[in-house]
């Protein structure tokens, strides 16, 4: 099954969290273009210290999703629906469009995303 992870999956990787750490490990993941520029983001501002080469590590390990025009028309419908933000929608959509069943996050944004194709998966409320 093709999983799906965003920006707040990497913050749940670094901090140990059993879940991300599972998944890193034993799932075939895919994320978006638009989670390395947040995390790139959050490189430039000191974030991630103990995990320099994270951009490099990402693109090495799992595939990473582009912003194609068909993800950011998806995008548009989808924060037009759910009153999602526009970043967040196009996550969503480019891990949609990959064909990811289930995608894990820390952003309640996603949950507003209710369809039976995809199961989306909070880290935050996991145990």
């Amino acid at each position: 099954m093709l999983t799906g992870v965003d920006t707040g999956f990497f913050f749940a990787l670094e901090s140990q969290h059993h879940l991300a750490l599972k998944i890193w490990e034993e799932r075939e993941i895919v994320t978006s273009a638009i989670v390395l520029y947040e995390l790139q983001r959050k490189l430039l501002h000191g974030h991630f210290e103990e995990w320099p080469t994270l951009i490099t590590d990402i693109q090495n390990a799992i595939e990473v999703v582009p912003i194609t025009p068909e993800v950011a028309l998806k995008a548009s419908h989808i924060a037009h629906g759910t009153g999602m933000p526009g970043l967040d929608a196009l996550i969503l959509s480019s891990l949609l469009e990959a064909g990811c069943e289930e995608i894990y996050t820390t952003d309640s944004h996603l949950e507003l995303y209710r369809k039976a194709a995809v199961k989306i998966i909070n880290l935050k409320r996991s145990t």
